[in-house]
């Protein structure tokens, strides 16, 4: 009997969340869905952080998945943007956490080398080999959905590998793994 999960992948943004879900049957892959969800219509840096909150539950209550992998923020010289990011991905992982799925982050150059072999990829190398593996159509004119969808197959890939990036359960397993982050 071959068991059956799906994935879901976030790329974590504040003009732009892209996301994927795929489903793994035993070891193989399959391509669920991938989009994104547009903010920069809005102003408002909380009510950003609001919708990506409730995307993220509306797609875990949709398509139940069994684990989460998320785009790590990556280290750029803007402390406005990192932080901006940082609080993006933090919702989208509360979100997950407040219905306990477990989440896993990767670096970008983690997931460009999961899924084209070259840590230094660009967004559309990834997405043409994703449009491969995945036997995807069509590619999205924005490619934030094929992050988020990339983050997803990096995380199939590395299935069963004890190094594999930070991994939550849950708030209780968040808060033990960040001790040094909790105001006492």
């Amino acid at each position: 009997m071959s068991v059956e999960k799906i994935i879901l992948g976030i790329d974590p943004g504040t003009t732009i969340m892209g996301f994927g879900l795929i489903k793994v049957i035993g070891k193989k892959m399959e391509f669920l869905q991938l989009n994104e969800l547009q903010l920069k219509k809005y102003d408002d840096h909380y009510l950003k952080l609001k919708l990506i909150f409730e995307r993220t539950i509306e797609l875990i209550d949709t398509h139940h998945p069994d684990e989460i992998a998320i785009e790590a923020p990556f280290f750029g010289k803007n402390v406005q943007s990192m932080l901006k990011l940082g609080r993006a991905q933090g919702v989208a992982m509360a979100a997950g956490l407040s219905r306990e799925v477990p989440i896993t982050e990767y670096s970008p150059k983690k997931i460009k080398m999961a899924i084209t072999g070259n840590g230094n990829a660009s967004k559309e190398q990834v997405a043409k080999m994703l449009q491969s593996l995945l036997q995807l159509k069509e590619l999205p004119k924005n490619l934030d959905s094929t992050d988020g969808l990339a983050a997803a197959v990096c995380h199939f890939y590395n299935q069963g590998r004890v190094e594999i990036g930070k991994s939550y359960t849950g708030w209780s397993a968040f808060v033990k793994q960040n001790e040094d982050r909790v105001k006492k």
